[in-house]
């Protein structure tokens, strides 16, 4: 494990900011969230990406402290949330509606969902449109399949995900989906202690999701893409997966008025490799949106 003098003063002072721990009933499974700040604040929800979890935004979060209240969902079959039999789109935005009713926010919170987090970020402002004040959606390729399910499909990774007997070669092991040419060692490192749990009836350690969260398809996010009526910004890395054509095609569809801004040198993962930049775009669009008045919808 990486000595905390090896990293940035910035990412110890953020991952010792210790979130309170919450669970919510939904649907008949414990979702896991987690909080940072004062109860009665304007809020931010993180939506992790697939076969992620909560503490992927353990660096991101305090960065809007003390202005906001922040949650961080584990989605069922992620994390410490319960696992399901099926996970249809509708009920992953269920579960994040029920952290912003529970999460004692000031008013609708904005929600930010990564890769497939984006996907679940449009279907619940399309689907729930009272409870946002706004949606960033970073790097989620719509129109296409989010890429840990390509990579599930095609039996590449996750549709039997190892199980280990030393945690540490688990943490070597640790990569994303699609890999990307730079990660920060220690927030790999930080990510990957977090995403094991121990089993107690084989005594091994495991990934923190379900394999089966890759079965359904989530195409409908596609079709609701122009039902959402609050605001709405794409970040797209440059190096990721939102090609410029997949961003003019959501920008097109969200009535071209939802900003699309790139993340330099950014893979898919960008609280991976260029976590400040990320901060600075997602600070950005909560400083424009706290006194600017949103376009009305413009037909194609």
């Amino acid at each position: 494990m990486n000595d905390v003098t090896d990293t940035p003063e910035w990412f110890n002072r953020a991952i010792t900011t210790t979130p309170e721990q919450h669970r919510v009933l939904v649907d008949g499974a414990n979702i896991n969230y987690l909080t940072w700040g004062q109860k009665g604040r304007p809020g931010i929800v993180f939506v992790h990406g697939g076969a992620a979890h909560a503490k992927w935004w353990d660096h991101i979060a305090p960065a809007f402290l003390p202005n906001h209240r922040i949650a961080a969902i584990d989605m069922s079959g992620h994390g410490d949330s319960d696992w399901r039999t099926s996970y249809p789109l509708k009920t992953w935005c269920d579960e994040v509606a029920a952290v912003i009713a529970n999460a004692d926010f000031d008013g609708p919170p904005v929600v930010v969902g990564h890769s497939m987090g984006g996907f679940v970020t449009v279907a619940t402002a399309a689907t729930h449109p009272d409870i946002l004040l706004g949606g960033i959606i970073i790097d989620s390729p719509i129109q296409v399949e989010d890429p840990e399910v390509e990579a599930a499909r095609a039996g590449a990774q996750f549709s039997r995900p190892k199980t280990y007997e030393d945690p540490e070669v688990a943490y070597g092991r640790f990569r994303t989906v699609p890999e990307q040419a730079v990660y920060l060692p220690y927030v790999r490192d930080h990510i990957a202690r977090s995403s094991l749990r121990l089993d107690p009836t084989d005594g091994r350690w495991h990934w923190k999701f379900d394999p089966s969260i890759f079965v359904p398809r989530r195409h409908e996010a596609e079709a609701l893409l122009s039902q959402i009526r609050c605001r709405v910004a794409l970040l797209r890395c440059e190096d990721g997966l939102v090609t410029p054509d997949i961003g003019d095609y959501m920008y097109d569809k969200l009535g071209r008025v939802a900003p699309v801004i790139e993340l330099p040198t950014a893979g898919h993962h960008p609280m991976l490799d260029v976590p400040l930049i990320l901060i600075t775009a997602i600070r950005s669009l909560l400083a424009d949106w706290d006194h600017s008045t949103p376009l009305s919808r413009r037909g194609r």
